[in-house]
């Protein structure tokens, strides 16, 4: 792929939003920020997480395919080096090599900082000379960790001991390293929005079978709390799609157990706890399905007609009985709520 190829490319793909123009300078999105790109050397995943005074950085700065990289572009930032990074990978190119293409044929690459890792865990980065101090990157086993306009210069470093120190899957370290440049200072402007991007290490040819988190806070004044509530939920959700599968092929135990593991992870959501009651009834734990409808049903009674219309698809159980067990968990709700209260 020739330089000038190159070059028309970025030039065609280049749609800056929020832009600074510097003399002589094409104008480029600010996406000032932390970041870490990285490959899980156990599962092969491939990850990309990132925070910034920006508004929805999710969209710009993080980049990833399965079984073949992921990818960090930000500072004064040309998205370009995602999707084109990417299909540098895609066509045989080493992270260093796609990196290299990509600077060699952007005129402005010294506002640009990048990081790249392959689908077999080699690492580039780049930190152009006009990004805003403080700035700088330092990579680690599979791993590169990157940041512009900090508060200091031991953010990246903080990111990399995080990362290299956490345990649990990828994304949990991914945000941990985040977690932990926040608490090293961050952003010298504060902090707006984050995202979180974790892929296969193997492409199945079914890409939107290949993500395993894709989140994104778009506008919050603690985005990386708020990341992590997400996270949390779509543990959570993950666990309850899995209860669904195994209902499916008939596994009740194991079905069972998902269930359980989600709404223990998320008391707060009333539907994992709806559906985890179904699957108890269906699993010949009545007494505690029966418990858990009524609570439930307590906190909100949109969920009551559900079971009928359930029923009539045979994903509940049709005979007289079940229905008037459920029936005498409504009863016994509506009677102990407060009178003249709605529900």
């Amino acid at each position: 792929m020739s330089l000038e190829f190159l070059a028309s490319l970025f030039a065609g793909l280049a749609v800056p939003t929020l832009a600074i123009v510097g003399q002589g300078r094409a104008p480029a999105p600010l996406a000032h920020t932390y970041s870490i790109v990285a490959r899980d050397p156990k599962t092969g995943e491939l990850g990309v997480a990132v925070q910034s005074h920006y508004f929805s950085v999710g969209p710009i700065v993080p980049w990833a395919e399965a079984g073949v990289g992921a990818v960090a572009t930000q500072s004064l930032v040309l998205v370009d080096y995602g999707p084109l990074g990417l299909d540098l990978m895609r066509r045989g190119k080493t992270a260093k090599q796609a990196l290299d293409s990509l600077l060699a044929a952007d005129p402005h690459n010294e506002g640009r900082q990048v990081a790249m890792v392959a689908a077999h865990g080699a690492v580039a980065a780049y930190t152009g000379k006009s990004c805003i101090p403080d700035a700088g990157d330092v990579q680690g086993e599979q791993f590169s960790c990157q940041a512009n306009l900090m508060a200091n210069a031991k953010v990246w470093p903080a990111m990399k001991a995080a990362y290299g120190s956490a345990q649990g899957d990828l994304a949990e370290r991914l945000m941990q390293a985040l977690e932990a440049a926040e608490k090293a200072g961050g952003d010298i402007r504060g902090r707006q929005s984050a995202a979180i991007l974790v892929v296969k290490g193997e492409a199945s040819g079914k890409p939107w079978n290949d993500v395993e988190v894709n989140l994104r806070v778009e506008d919050h004044d603690r985005p990386l709390v708020e990341l992590r509530r997400l996270l949390r939920l779509r543990r959570a959700y993950n666990l309850e799609d899995q209860g669904d599968a195994y209902t499916s092929e008939k596994k009740a135990a194991e079905a069972s157990r998902s269930y359980d593991e989600a709404m223990k992870m998320a008391p707060d959501v009333v539907e994992l706890q709806f559906w985890a009651a179904v699957t108890m009834y269906w699993n010949g734990r009545k007494p505690d399905a029966l418990a858990l409808f009524k609570k439930v049903f307590a906190r909100e009674a949109r969920w009551v007609p559900l079971v009928e219309r359930l029923s009539r698809v045979g994903l509940f159980p049709t005979e007289p009985r079940p229905a008037a067990e459920v029936k005498a968990a409504v009863a016994e709700v509506q009677a102990q709520a407060t009178k003249g209260a709605p529900w």
